[in-house]
């Protein structure tokens, strides 16, 4: 991210001049992330009335989005092997219609068991969208304005987590939870049917070139595992929170008397200012450091869900709206930090490591704070989860200051 901050009028230029193919491309994989991303996200505001309705437990709950997050999650690296038979575009395009079927599919869950097989399986489709849609990019923009392009990207990810979950909440006033995941998933087929057409006109052009160097190189270029440790230990713990937040934010909401249209607002409140936190934390942390931006951003991510346990409804919005940008924001500056102590030529061996760790350990945290919440109530798990973001900043205060 730095490199791009330095040489900015350059990527963006490349960027503008790039054909119109590059920018098919980039269109068809920003829907697709939009898609994906959305469809994720649409599933917290649904968990209250899932619960209520199928009588389930905190705990419960909690897996149902633990097995969406983690199936999503863990079979990235097999849809990254699975590219060096199959095209990148088709594996995206049916990943996402895997999806869509999914959530269509678990509007006729009939219980707790049945859904949490669906919600594992669903998850599955959402795995090829980070690793794909990121190397078919940046590869069509490899000759300029790869930086600009890929935030793009990622930023179209970020808006589907705020449109979808907000037309889900307009859906379940009328039809329900099961009425919403239906529309979902009506969305999503909608939207493959157009990604499919684009990759077809494209063809193969998306293709890495065949003779792509298969060379291993040895090591994990890590030139610092100290701070490489701390980093990851910090990443994970924020992840965590995030997941957890996300998951019993819209309980604690419903308790305060919220229906779900509000809590669905409330939520999209969130993920708006959340897409500004990730571009606005990258540019603080060129500007003032990454180690500053993470105490800073976590400090207030802490204080923020403490914050909403006694507020009342009407003053949820403000503090949601600072929430939500340091709680998406963070991984932009913690990412940027770990990029700094790796080794340009084995990055992404390096990287393979911090992700695996940064989200597979993220997708227990429903269900540890599951536990909390059924012991002592969702106050007590929230509560729990601030005072356990906390730590993350001595963590950060170990760091060098360019570690």
């Amino acid at each position: 991210m730095s490199a791009g901050m330095v040489s900015g009028s350059g990527r963006r230029s490349g960027f503008a001049a790039a054909g119109s193919k590059a920018r098919l491309v980039l269109l068809a994989c920003c829907a697709s992330h939009l898609v994906t991303d959305g469809l994720i996200t649409a599933f917290y505001p649904l968990l209250p009335l899932i619960a209520a309705d199928l009588q389930l437990s905190y705990t419960a709950a909690g897996s149902l989005r633990a097995a969406l997050i983690g199936s999503s999650s863990l079979f990235q690296l097999p849809a990254g092997y699975l590219a060096d038979w199959v095209a990148e575009t088709t594996i995206l395009g049916a990943g996402m219609l895997w999806m869509s079927l999914g959530f269509a599919a678990m509007a006729l869950a009939a219980g707790f068991w049945p859904l949490l097989a669906l919600t594992l399986g669903t998850g599955i489709g959402g795995s090829p969208q980070h690793p794909l849609a990121t190397a078919i990019v940046s590869r069509m923009y490899d000759s300029g304005g790869r930086a600009t392009a890929i935030s793009t990207l990622n930023f179209a990810g970020d808006m589907g987590k705020a449109l979808l979950p907000a037309l889900a909440g307009l859906v379940v006033l009328g039809y329900g939870w099961r009425g919403a995941v239906l529309v979902m998933g009506i969305v999503g087929l909608a939207v493959s049917t157009g990604y499919g057409l684009t990759a077809w006109r494209l063809g193969s052009t998306t293709r890495a070139p065949v003779s792509r160097e298969k060379k291993v190189i040895g090591g994990w270029g890590i030139d610092r595992p100290v701070s490489f440790a701390l980093l990851s230990a910090i990443a994970v713990i924020d992840n965590m929170t995030r997941v957890g937040a996300l998951t019993f934010v819209p309980f604690l909401l419903t308790d305060k008397g919220l229906d779900a249209a509000q809590v669905s607002f409330l939520l999209t409140l969130v993920f708006a200012f959340g897409a500004g936190g990730k571009l606005g934390c990258g540019l603080l942390a060129d500007r003032f450091g990454n180690v500053g931006v993470v105490v800073v951003t976590e400090t207030i991510t802490a204080l923020s869900i403490l914050a909403v346990i006694p507020l009342a409804p009407l003053l949820l919005v403000p503090v949601l709206a600072i929430f939500g940008f340091v709680l998406n924001g963070t991984s932009s500056a913690i990412t940027t930090a770990v990029a700094e102590i790796v080794q340009l030529e084995r990055r992404a061996r390096a990287f393979g490591v911090y992700f695996t760790l940064y989200l597979g350990l993220g997708t227990f945290a429903p269900m540890l704070y599951g536990l909390v919440a059924d012991s002592a109530g969702v106050s007590t798990a929230l509560a729990t989860m601030a005072m356990v973001n906390l730590t993350t900043v001595p963590m950060a205060l170990l760091l060098p200051r360019k570690p």
